[in-house]
């Protein structure tokens, strides 16, 4: 069996820690590799994973620095991508001895005339007060969200297309080698009128990006877990909500969810599962085996 597993942010950070080194190397080590390296001993599988801190940690980092232009969220993209691809590979090649492991960075293509890129939502980096997000703002013109907490800065997260280096990904995997690819969704490029790659300022929604691979790459299976057992009939769960078992995508639609938290896991399982007909699940990564197995999380199935 082909599994594709994206791992959500809490794969590296847990709600409220900062985004330090050592603590997403042993975030890591105990709740992703001791997830994955099950799976991986008895099933093919393509990892995937979130970015969000990371990517707005290195945003802020490099606006810090006056003496150069901030680099662009394409080029911060691609630095996550091999960060959290490098702690993630070296991690599951110490838990699974003898089985090659590779990051590969990956380029997302997508249509230049999104809509998305006139109305930014997707959430990155840490949460600011009112004073910070308005500075924030009139220095590089970044928009921010509210949330419960405070402001978050939101970019755009158009659809993605076509992921550049497939051909790449089947390869290796049919070589057998743990992939390790389309990190926070890949990183966002159009394609210029000269038949040329560009990057663009954008991040690519990690689960429709998984999603998308795991549809063209034929897989049988695709995992979204996060820190949740289960999707709820109300989100964020409420009183009177139940978690969901296995349910069909249009049953799963008829749900409302919200926009920056389960809604893009619902719509990417529930996208898989019409388009392929095989399995989608989203749980929590402490019981990847179960919901594999479909004894845990919420199977989404047609």
């Amino acid at each position: 069996m082909l599994v594709v597993i994206a791992l959500g942010g809490n794969a590296l950070l847990r709600r409220n820690e900062p985004p330090e080194a050592e603590i997403q190397r042993n975030n890591i080590v105990k709740a992703a590799v001791e997830s994955v390296a099950p799976i991986t001993r008895e099933h093919k599988t393509i990892v995937t994973h979130g970015n969000g801190p990371q990517i707005g940690l290195l945003a802020l980092q490099a606006a810090a620095f006056r003496e150069v232009q901030p680099y662009p969220l394409d080029v911060l993209g691609a630095e996550t991508e091999g960060m959290i691809g490098y702690l993630i590979e070296q991690a599951l090649a110490a838990a699974l001895p003898g089985r090659e492991v590779a990051t590969l960075l990956t380029q997302v293509e997508v249509d230049p005339a999104d809509p998305a890129f006139g109305a930014p939502t997707k959430p990155i980096g840490p949460v600011y007060g009112e004073a910070e997000a308005r500075a924030l703002t009139a220095g590089h013109g970044w928009a921010f969200a509210r949330e419960a907490a405070g402001y978050r800065r939101v970019v755009a997260s158009p659809t993605p297309l076509r992921i550049r280096e497939f051909n790449a990904v089947r390869l290796l995997v049919n070589a057998g080698v743990t992939v390790i690819c389309a990190g926070g969704g890949g990183i966002p490029v159009v394609i210029t009128r000269q038949g040329g790659v560009r990057g663009v300022e954008a991040v690519i929604d990690k689960d429709y990006a998984a999603a998308l691979l795991a549809e063209q790459i034929g897989a049988d299976a695709l995992l979204l877990l996060t820190d949740v057992k289960a999707v709820w009939t109300a989100w964020p769960a409420a009183s009177g909500s139940q978690p969901i078992g296995e349910i069909t995508p249009a049953a799963l639609r008829a749900y409302r969810f919200e926009t920056g938290s389960m809604a893009p896991k619902v719509e990417a399982a529930c996208r898989f599962a019409e388009r392929t007909g095989r399995m989608a699940a989203i749980g929590a990564m402490a019981d990847a085996q179960a919901v594999l197995a479909g004894r845990a999380g919420t199977t989404i199935k047609t």
